[in-house]
């Protein structure tokens, strides 16, 4: 395990192993994930920056990822660009960043890493002038156009109800990267063989068809990556918690009672 010789919250992760042992360790605390590339010219700046909060926030904990080398971890977190960096406290996702915005992760940090003050009631903001009088005779403005009248989007309430109903589909549904028969990621691809090894009849939903759905359904479940099982409308975890459960036997308690 590698550690920055002055900060022992920072961990340069080398293994998926090690990143599962720093995670676990303690659910309660903050963690921030740096996903970064040697050949990234922003990510050179931005693992600076980190080393700093890092030092700034030492009740946070750190973990520098290559994005390459521990290429199953970025897939789970859904890392498509270098630098992004994920703010999670345990396994609920508590913000997310892409690209090098020093500023903006900043302040998500410091926002998670201790507990944030009160708004006040006063505004900084110095005090406006009053309306200015428009005189009877002056030359009004042509009214504007209307606006274009913009599609509905989907109310939030609208978009979690649609995201139960798909959870309830069938007894077992799997929330992943791809279809059975062409999964898009590793983790996804060794959940399908395993729930096809246990010989479980199951559904799935294409969460890269969907982005309203993947982002919602991290936030219904509290549990920021993919593939997600469902059993019975409800969660049942990730590929390590399906992974646990079939050892310990809860599984197939599960299954007897489909």
């Amino acid at each position: 395990m590698s550690k920055d010789s002055s900060t022992s919250n920072y961990h340069d992760v080398k293994s998926v192993e090690e990143f599962k042992s720093l995670m676990e360790a303690d659910l309660e605390r903050v963690s921030l994930l740096n996903f970064w590339a040697p050949l990234a010219a922003p990510c050179e700046q931005m693992n600076q920056v980190v080393k700093e909060l890092a030092k700034k926030y030492d009740s946070t904990q750190v973990l520098s990822i290559q994005a390459e080398e521990l290429e199953d971890v970025a897939e789970s977190f859904d890392v498509e660009l270098v630098p992004t960096f994920v703010l999670l406290k345990g396994h609920t996702l508590l913000a997310r960043i892409t690209g090098a915005d020093a500023a903006t992760l900043n302040d998500a940090v410091a926002a998670h890493s201790r507990k944030a003050p009160q708004a006040l009631t006063k505004t900084d903001l110095p005090p406006q002038a009053p309306p200015k009088e428009i005189p009877d005779n002056a030359i009004k403005a042509p009214a504007a156009a209307p606006e274009p009248v913009a599609e509905k989007q989907e109310s939030e309430e609208e978009l979690t109800e649609r995201c139960k109903k798909l959870m309830e589909q069938s007894k077992i549904v799997l929330f992943m990267k791809g279809s059975p028969d062409a999964p898009r990621c590793g983790f996804s691809r060794q959940t399908v063989a395993i729930l096809r090894e246990q010989k479980v009849e199951f559904t799935h939903f294409d969460i890269l068809t969907d982005e309203a759905v993947r982002q919602a359904l991290k936030k219904i479940n509290e549990w920021p990556t993919f593939p997600q099982l469902i059993v019975k409308g409800e969660f049942h975890g990730g590929l390590d918690v399906l992974k646990e459960s079939i050892e310990s036997g809860e599984f197939e308690e599960l299954k007897a009672g489909l």
